[in-house]
Parts: structure tokens; C-alpha cells; sequence
């Protein structure tokens, strides 16, 4: 740019650089706040399952129902 002034020149690409540092450290801490939640929604699904597939269990137990925990993987 010929009027732009030989400190603006010099300026844009350092300013670039720190935003680009700014754009990867907060997407750095988003990646870790997702796989964080990823894993806590993960294994409290794992419980409810594990939960669920006992009440049915217990259910066809007292229905009379005859599967062994094994098939329902229990």
C-alpha cells in the first residue's frame, strides 16, 4: 500500500501472529472442554445403561421370563 506507513506494515503481520496464537489457545481449551464433557456424559450413559439392563433383568425375573444375564448382558 503506498500510503500505509512503515510501522502499519510491519505491525499487521505481529498482529496476525497473536491472533493466531489467541484463535489455537482457545480452541486448544474448547477441544479439552469437549472431550472432558464427552467422557462425563460418556460414563454416566454407561451407568444408566448398566442400570436399565438390570431393571429389565429383574423384570423378566419376576415375570417369569427365562434368559440367562449373560444374554442380556448383564
Amino acid at each position: 500500500l503506498p500510503s500505509a506507513s512503515p510501522l502499519f506494515i510491519f505491525a499487521l503481520p505481529s498482529q496476525a501472529e497473536n491472533l493466531l496464537c489467541r484463535l489455537q489457545e482457545n480452541f486448544q481449551a474448547l477441544a479439552e472442554k469437549l472431550t472432558l464433557r464427552n467422557i462425563l456424559l460418556g460414563t454416566w450413559m454407561g451407568e444408566r445403561i448398566n442400570d436399565l439392563e438390570k431393571c429389565v433383568a429383574d423384570l423378566m425375573t419376576e415375570a417369569g421370563v427365562e434368559n440367562s444375564n449373560e444374554e442380556l448382558g448383564v
